[in-house]
């Protein structure tokens, strides 16, 4: 039997992402964002979705770039920190000891312990709320080679230790299930 509950955002997990921004660094900036997904594959697009009242918002609405750092079980403390402190209080750089690297397109720092990065540029910014959400185009990826397989060049996402969020709490990615169209596929 199920019960109702009130209507409320539920659908986990998610990635929990350092999102990096700033046009010069003076105001290079990390937030932890988990309100983060992919909007179309044809041309690559994603979003993010930040309170307007974050220290970030507004360089983010100036810079109309940002990347998105995926995370590792490594980064779990910076990931969290940098979730629960101000970037108008902290050099959240310098603090947590992550490196600020140059992205390819966007002007926007990545962060070199991430072993991959996004960079986006902002289409389109939607109110929507309690956060606004940064309709953006895709314009690199960069992804640390130790990563990936040699074979196929695929990204390596199990071994990389990716860190999800779920409802308040951080966890590694489980065990592998099966592949896309496994289901499928005609047994030999």
């Amino acid at each position: 039997m199920k019960k109702d509950w009130k209507p409320g955002t539920m659908i986990y997990p998610l990635p929990a992402v350092m999102v990096s921004c700033g046009g010069e660094p003076s105001e290079y900036n990390i937030l932890t964002v988990s309100w983060v997904g992919t909007i179309c594959s044809s041309p690559p697009m994603c979003y993010i979705s930040v309170r307007p009242e974050r220290y970030s918002y507004p360089i983010l609405r100036k810079e109309m770039e940002y990347v998105i750092n995926l995370t590792t079980g490594e980064m779990a403390y910076a990931t969290d920190w940098c979730g629960v402190v101000s970037g108008k209080d902290h050099r959240k750089f310098e603090e947590m000891r992550l490196t600020p690297g140059r992205a390819s397109v966007v002007h926007a720092p990545l962060i070199e312990e991430s072993p991959l990065c996004i960079e986006c540029r902002v289409k389109e910014v939607l109110a929507l709320g309690s956060h606004d959400m940064f309709v953006s185009e895709v314009v690199n990826v960069k992804a640390d080679e130790k990563y990936l397989d040699p074979q196929s060049g695929a990204f390596d996402m199990r071994r990389a230790g990716l860190l999800t969020y779920v409802h308040g709490n951080y966890y590694g990615l489980g065990e592998l299930i099966g592949h896309f169209g496994w289901s499928v596929k005609k047994q030999a």
